[in-house]
């Protein structure tokens, strides 16, 4: 007995297999992980890009929240933490560079990653491009994590203060960059070592 005809008209045409349609080309190329991961490291990026650029060209703004952060002057004042305060403005303005250094770089690595997803033709390309939006996405991660939930919300009490809180901003701003961290690391296996060469 010989093998059956495949009669499902979903991928046989009348002259053998269907060919992909315009649709199924489309969504070939843009229904895929490596897509869903491409714009989802490009959105963090130009986020981290515009936080980045709005720190610096309005630096007052966001200096005046750090300095009362690192002061804790509007928390509770427990005896048992006031010790960890920072009333120097200078150290506080040194954090405060600190952070808009970190954001502008992560931005940096973020937008190149977003390029290299979208010329990742060749195996070698698309692992760069997946080890670029994953070390930028661990540094947001970083930041908003540990930067303003633990070390600000913690250790300098921001949750008591209601005037300078910031901790749902930080974790409305931590869990895209989760997602899009997750969409990434689905994009396949990696293999250890060096990049091929070129």
């Amino acid at each position: 007995m010989g093998t059956p005809l495949d009669t499902d008209p979903a991928r046989t045409g009348a002259c053998g297999p269907r060919r992909p349609g315009p649709v199924d080309r489309l969504l070939g190329a843009v229904g895929t992980a490596r897509a869903a991961a491409t714009a989802l490291t490009a959105t963090v990026g130009v986020y981290m890009a515009l936080v980045a650029f709005g720190n610096i060209t309005d630096f007052g703004t966001n200096r005046a929240y750090v300095r009362h952060v690192f002061a804790m002057d509007t928390t509770f004042h427990d005896k048992a933490l006031m010790w960890r305060a920072i009333t120097s403005p200078g150290l506080a303005d040194a954090g405060y560079v600190a952070i808009i250094a970190w954001e502008t770089l992560t931005a940096l690595v973020l937008i190149a990653a977003t390029v290299w997803w979208c010329g990742a033709a060749r195996p070698e390309r698309a692992l760069r491009a997946r080890r670029a939006a994953v070390l930028g996405l661990v540094m947001t991660e970083l930041l908003f994590g540990a930067g303003f939930i633990a070390i600000g919300g913690e250790w300098f009490a921001m949750w008591q203060s209601k005037q300078w809180n910031g901790l749902d901003s930080a974790i409305r701003d931590f869990t895209p960059a989760g997602v899009a961290l997750l969409a990434v690391l689905l994009t396949g296996g990696e293999r250890e070592g060096a990049l091929p060469r070129e």
